[in-house]
């Protein structure tokens, strides 16, 4: 927060016109003589982390994976993390994908992305996920822009609310919290019990108050159903297209709703789905199967 200017009271009955005017920005006098006797230094940047690349020749972008998925090149388990790194392989940007956490990150979120530097003298400065479409359409010849379609913004919405709702439900607040949030967010953040615990609460409550945001009361039924609608109306968008929006090549919304399609269809997520609810209505739009299937065999072939 800015510092408020605060206007001194003058006493009426004192006659300032021989002294001299301040300006609002004058320092007072002791406290000029006390920075003549400290000057302030700048000390330089903190150096990188020892474990951060030095020699950065190529780009990367830290994510939501494995340690076994990052050597592969595997799509993130995370869907905001596999937005991105699908959106950078449809522009060809070259870079790799390194295991990471939201502790890392500058922004206090994944995923972020270190663009090569030769220059191991400055300290590197990440690109947030905020601004790596910016980035990716300075960086690279073949970005690829997004629709002028008017319907743009209403489909998105269907994809940042309702499936985003029913994914935080299905994931941190059903069954299924055991058997993929445990193994992949939770378990390999510490060995410690109570830890594990305090990050389980904290991911439940965290989506619990996102999903009340929206409503007074969560009511899986009402989620999955607008859930399953938005996923139709996603259907009837595609129909013979190869790409929404009948765009030439993937874009940006291609690569958000493959972040979704493709994980809720992913069998293997974790240890396996148990509320399979989200993934059946998935499956049940032949479109979206087949938009998922042909990213995931173009663009991440050794998943």
């Amino acid at each position: 927060m800015p510092p408020e200017n605060i206007e001194r009271d003058e006493d009426p009955q004192n006659d300032n016109r021989h002294q001299p005017s301040r300006s609002l920005f004058t320092v007072p006098a002791p406290i000029e003589r006390l920075f003549d006797r400290f000057p302030l230094l700048t000390y330089p940047a903190n150096d990188l982390p020892l474990r951060a690349p030095r020699n950065r020749n190529e780009h990367v972008l830290y994510v939501f994976i494995t340690l076994d998925g990052a050597s592969a090149g595997a799509p993130s388990y995370n869907p905001g993390c596999l937005k991105w790194q699908t959106y950078l392989k449809f522009c060809n940007v070259n870079f790799r994908v390194v295991s990471s956490n939201n502790h890392a990150s500058p922004s206090g979120a994944l995923p972020f992305l270190l663009p090569l530097s030769s220059d191991t003298s400055k300290t590197a400065q990440a690109i947030p996920s905020s601004k790596l479409q910016k980035w990716t359409m300075s960086n690279s010849t073949t970005a690829v822009e997004e629709p002028s379609d008017l319907r743009y913004e209403a489909y998105l919405s269907l994809l940042d609310h309702r499936i985003r709702r029913a994914w935080l439900y299905t994931l941190y607040l059903s069954p299924n919290f055991t058997s993929i949030v445990e193994p992949l967010y939770i378990l390999p953040a510490s060995v410690n019990s109570i830890v594990r615990l305090t990050i389980a609460h904290q991911l439940r409550t965290a989506a619990e108050n996102e999903l009340l945001k929206f409503s007074a009361v969560v009511t899986p039924d009402t989620l999955y159903k607008e859930a399953e609608e938005a996923f139709a109306a996603l259907e009837i968008l595609l129909e013979h297209n190869t790409w929404f929006f009948g765009a030439e090549k993937p874009g940006l919304f291609d690569a958000s709703v493959f972040a979704y399609t493709h994980l809720v269809m992913d069998e293997n997520l974790g240890n396996g789905w148990i509320d399979t609810r989200l993934h059946d209505a998935v499956l049940q739009s032949k479109n979206l199967v087949s938009h998922r299937n042909r990213i995931l065999t173009t663009y991440f072939p050794s998943a």
